[in-house]
């Protein structure tokens, strides 16, 4: 039966897919605490510098190539198949654990793709909302090496693909879900579950979430201690919070809020991790405060120039994990993105699911590796940067490099010519300085009028990139 309705969610799509990515966004914090710990303020110096990350959903939702964890939920948002029950719904879910068998599980792959793409970090989900460990945790049997996949080489999925990621010295993140949906002390049997939240009154049943804290402090504690080197402890769903958190702006986002705390006591989680990865980042999504060492916009970019870390999280496709016959976005489109999150002040952590056998798609890969061919011959002017004052004038970026030499990015819109000339104002060079095109490295003529620079690209370079996502140039100011 599970089979027969896998095969049917691929052919109908009956899932809510884009709708749902939409409804279950974090939103961004509006405050931002800096860390007052010195090792943390040096790795997230370190991680400013990155400016492109991977963020890898994978797990049970790849099976039948559906929205990540979500339809669990009973949120009015989302729209599981008329044919079936809630807890029909649940059984089938929880029961693709016995059809998650990624055999050809690559992750020296999708380590290659990434460096390919210019990418220097990795978020990868360790545990997502519904529960299943792609880690050899000791605190549930819900996990990837309990079932078809147990006695693979590399059944401790997470293990190698740090790793893999580790070896093309890439900084590592462990994604993690604070709420877990199939343990009991979180949803627990005896009550219906309306929402994303507990569902049962923490207030009526402490010794319940007690014990839901002790297995999250357990879990989290694994990864931190049994994994290498860890950089980022990534930590979503920003509804599992304390009630104190809870103000005007959280209110604001509509999400579903209950009258008790759920708080995991992260001060606790904080202590032991740091002892066990000096300076790691914590990245406590949306609970502004020590825990949140940047923030992380979903799903979009933030209007203006932020003046503290964070970064934006956005997808290659429409989705986060794999679905089939994913429609991804052009290279020049990531490109476009990356630049002015970079001329913003953020990184950019994009988002590709691997298919169920444990592969990346061919078209993800080919199109990863267009990004990767700009980002090496142009980004001098993405890498190691930071924000200027005027980041922008119409359609051109600013960044300023660590040594005070400024860079220029152009946009060239999909479809349109190289320009001959391409002009700004606000950013205007040093008299009598040089302007650099960072794909050749040729000087080129530029002059100010009327308050404008404007630089002269070559012909030789327009006649031989007739689709080009963007120009970068180097100069003092």
């Amino acid at each position: 039966m599970r089979k027969i309705f896998v095969a049917f969610a691929l052919i109908s799509g009956l899932f809510s897919r884009v709708s749902a990515q939409e409804q279950g966004v974090h939103p961004q914090s509006q405050n931002y605490e800096w860390p007052a710990d010195e090792q943390v303020l040096e790795k997230l110096d370190q991680w400013q510098d990155l400016k492109f990350g991977l963020i890898i959903h994978w797990g049970l939702y790849a099976v039948p190539g559906i929205i990540e964890s979500w339809e669990l939920c009973s949120e009015d948002w989302l729209n599981r198949p008329d044919s079936m029950t809630y807890c029909g719904y649940k059984e089938w879910y929880w029961g693709l654990k016995d059809d998650f068998n990624p055999l050809n599980f690559n992750p020296e792959q999708w380590a290659q793709a990434a460096e390919n793409a210019g990418m220097k970090y990795l978020v990868f989900t360790t545990k997502h909302h519904d529960g299943f460990n792609l880690f050899d945790t000791q605190q549930t049997d819900y996990k990837v090496t309990n079932g078809p996949f147990a006695n693979h080489p590399k059944a401790n999925v997470a293990e190698h693909v740090f790793s893999a990621f580790r070896d093309k010295g890439f900084m590592i993140g462990a994604y993690f879900s604070k709420p877990d949906w199939h343990s009991q002390d979180f949803w627990w049997d005896k009550y219906a579950t309306p929402n994303r939240n507990v569902n049962y009154d923490i207030r009526k049943f402490p010794e319940r979430w007690d014990r839901f804290k002790q297995f999250t402090y357990s879990q989290i504690s694994e990864l931190m201690h049994d994994y290498g080197s860890i950089d980022i402890l990534w930590l979503d769903g920003g509804w599992v919070r304390p009630r104190e958190t809870v103000n005007e702006e959280v209110i604001s986002w509509g999400a579903p809020i209950p009258d008790w705390d759920q708080k995991i006591d992260m001060p606790e989680i904080a202590v032991m991790a740091r002892e066990a990865q000096p300076g790691i980042l914590i990245v406590d999504r949306t609970v502004h405060g020590p825990y949140e060492n940047y923030q992380t916009p979903e799903h979009r970019i933030p209007a203006e120039q932020l003046p503290y870390p964070w970064e934006s999280c956005l997808t290659l496709g429409n989705n986060w994990g794999f679905v089939p016959n994913e429609h991804y976005k052009a290279p020049a489109k990531i490109i476009h993105n990356l630049v002015e999150i970079v001329a913003k002040g953020g990184s950019l952590l994009l988002g590709v699911g691997p298919k169920p056998d444990g592969t990346l798609d061919s078209e993800a890969v080919a199109r990863l590796a267009e990004i990767g061919k700009w980002l090496k011959a142009n980004g001098e002017a993405i890498y190691n940067t930071r924000i200027t004052k005027n980041y922008h004038s119409g359609n051109v970026f600013f960044t300023k490099g660590k040594a005070g030499n400024l860079y220029a990015l152009a946009l060239v819109d999909e479809g349109q010519p190289v320009p001959a000339t391409v002009e700004w104002s606000g950013a205007l060079p040093k008299k009598g300085s040089k302007i650099r095109l960072l794909a050749t490295g040729q000087h080129l003529n530029w002059k100010v009028k009327d308050g404008k620079v404007q630089v002269n690209v070559p012909s030789s370079f327009r006649e031989k990139h007739a689709d080009y996502p963007a120009l970068a140039f180097s100069f003092e100011q």
